[in-house]
């Protein structure tokens, strides 16, 4: 009597494609969201570099409930140059920069996508007070 034979499947490796294939469209699918990128630079007069800049990047207040972004506060590098991140959505921003014995200077960024915004600021010395 002949026996009967039968072939051998490999559910192992069929698993582990459908894994493999599963997980390749989850990440496809998990991309990030679009970004829009605010950065600038810091100089004091006569133009040079100013490292160690205190940056706020405030959003408007009147931003849309589903966005969540929130006042931001960096520091300029040793080449006064920074840059933020931001939410690709329609939204303006406030961006302060002051530093110790300059004077404080306020801009206004509107972001309208995925887009770069520059902000160049020079920073003027503060004028000294007459000591009592």
């Amino acid at each position: 009597m002949r026996k009967k034979t039968r072939k051998k499947t490999r559910t192992g490796s069929r698993l582990r494609l459908l894994l493999l294939a599963a997980a390749c469209a989850w990440v496809g699918a998990a991309a990030p969201p679009p970004e829009a990128l605010i950065a600038g630079t810091v100089f004091r007069e006569p133009g040079f570099a100013l490292p160690g800049a205190e940056v706020t990047v405030d959003p408007d207040q009147k931003k849309p409930k589903k966005l969540k972004v929130k006042r931001t506060v960096l520091r300029s590098d040793a080449r006064g140059e920074w840059a933020l991140r931001v939410p690709a959505e329609p939204l303006r921003y406030t961006v302060t920069v002051k530093a110790a014995g300059f004077q404080t200077v306020t801009r206004d960024v509107e972001i309208h996508g995925e887009e770069r915004a520059d902000v160049y600021v020079e920073l003027k010395a503060e004028t000294g007070k007459p000591k009592p």
